[in-house]
């Protein structure tokens, strides 16, 4: 084998046997960890799994706050119309005193929108119980709002000039709306989605 110029021999055997003995304590010492390792590598994996599970199998939490009931197109219209003014409360529909009363919800959020000229849009996101959503609906119908059921979502709405009133009810969710001369395009189906499906 050829050496290389300037390399003692004498100097490099005993470096090399330091850099082996080295190598194999520090494999000695890390031996009784390697199955803790494993162990712990399976663990997470294994539990990563477990939470994508639960993740697309969990409905999902109602919007706790007016942002997540919009999508970014809607949310940007709404902002930048003229003299758009947001408040957000936690009072009940204001427009369905009768059904608020038969369904006792526990309101999660209430979006007040104010724009110019007295416009306004104010959407309610509320949890509500089985016997709750069915009392919504018959109120609703016996109030003469025209309801429908498609897909396990009950859809009422109701209007009188420039007054749009809608309800949307799926599982334990009714998303109640009122649009007074202020109508974005697909507002009430937007909002529902996201409070329904969080989407």
């Amino acid at each position: 084998m050829a050496r290389i110029g300037g390399r003692s021999l004498w100097l490099a055997w005993p470096a090399g046997l330091l850099c082996a003995a080295a190598v194999t304590a520090l494999a000695v010492i890390a031996a009784p960890g390697v199955p803790m390792a494993v162990g712990f590598v399976g663990d997470t994996l294994r539990a990563a799994t477990g939470r994508h599970v639960v993740a697309e199998t969990a409905p999902p939490a109602p919007a706790s706050d007016c942002r997540h009931l919009y999508s970014q197109p809607l949310w940007s219209s709404l902002v930048w119309s003229p003299q758009a003014l947001l408040s957000q409360r936690h009072t009940p529909p204001a427009s369905t005193p009768e059904a608020v009363a038969a369904a006792a919800p526990a309101v999660v959020v209430t979006c007040h929108w104010r724009g110019e000229a007295g416009r306004s849009i104010e959407t309610t996101v509320s949890t509500v119980s089985p016997d709750g959503a069915a009392a919504v609906a018959t109120t609703l119908t016996a109030q003469g709002f025209a309801c429908s059921t498609a897909a396990d979502t009950t859809h009422c709405e109701r209007a009188a000039g420039d007054l749009l009133e809608i309800h949307d009810l799926r599982a334990d969710r009714w998303v109640s709306s009122t649009l007074s001369g202020w109508m974005p395009d697909d507002y009430a189906a937007i909002v529902a989605s996201h409070a329904f499906f969080g989407e």
